[in-house]
């Protein structure tokens, strides 16, 4: 059976002056959802939006919101990022010394637990807790900054995680993010990813409708 490759467009990448109209440009163009990144200037460098603004996508959209917490305290956010309409919440390994006890904590409020980790962060970490994940995340660039070249180190990642999904018949999904372009989507599909999260790549395409259907390998539809 034939994967479905999703593709999530990173909203930190559009236009917040036109806000509206890039959400719905977006779903004309046919994304399957949104992914929301929210910096605290201390996890990360940069500082991008909080609960308010997802609240405020969310009225403006149905697509499913893909919310990426890279911030310090994602325990203490997380129950406000979920009332405000995020469907998956993802957070990193690197901040949580019990991550269990925030995946468990996500579900309990009816959200998916999505757990990340960065480039120089090994796979094998996230073993304890893959049984019990809606979705990973593989950071293909240091997180932070949109427009950054890809990394191949996590090619490696991607190809271990679909391998213990297949071993041992998980369900989580597989997401990579950082660089993500119509040159490097085939290899990473071919990799095992089924989430390709990109901002840059599709917010300055002239033609976003074909940029994703290039990113999930349709090239004949416009």
């Amino acid at each position: 059976m034939k994967r479905m490759i999703k593709v999530a467009p990173s909203l930190l990448a559009c236009d917040f002056a036109k806000l509206e109209e890039e959400i719905r440009d977006i779903e004309r163009a046919e994304a399957d959802l949104l992914h929301l990144d929210i910096m605290d200037g201390h996890y990360v460098p940069n500082i991008s939006f909080g609960p308010l603004i997802v609240k405020a996508i969310h009225t403006l959209t149905t697509l499913s919101l893909d919310v990426h917490l890279m911030i310090t305290n994602p325990d203490i956010y997380a129950p406000r990022f979920i009332e405000s309409g995020a469907d998956t919440l993802t957070f990193h390994i690197e901040v949580k010394n019990n991550p269990m006890s925030l995946i468990k904590k996500i579900k309990s409020l009816g959200c998916k637990a999505g757990i990340s980790l960065n480039p120089d962060t090994p796979i094998e970490a996230l073993d304890d807790f893959l049984h019990c994940v809606d979705a990973v995340l593989v950071m293909s660039v240091n997180p932070g900054f949109g427009g950054q070249q890809f990394m191949n180190s996590s090619l490696g990642k991607i190809k271990y995680l679909k391998r213990i999904k297949e071993e041992r018949t998980l369900k989580y999904t597989i997401a990579v993010d950082g660089g993500i372009n119509t040159e490097n989507a085939p290899e990473l599909i071919a990799s095992g990813v089924e989430t390709l999260i990109a901002g840059t790549t599709i917010f300055r395409s002239k033609n976003r409708a074909l940029t994703i259907q290039r990113l999930r390998g349709n090239k004949e539809k416009a």
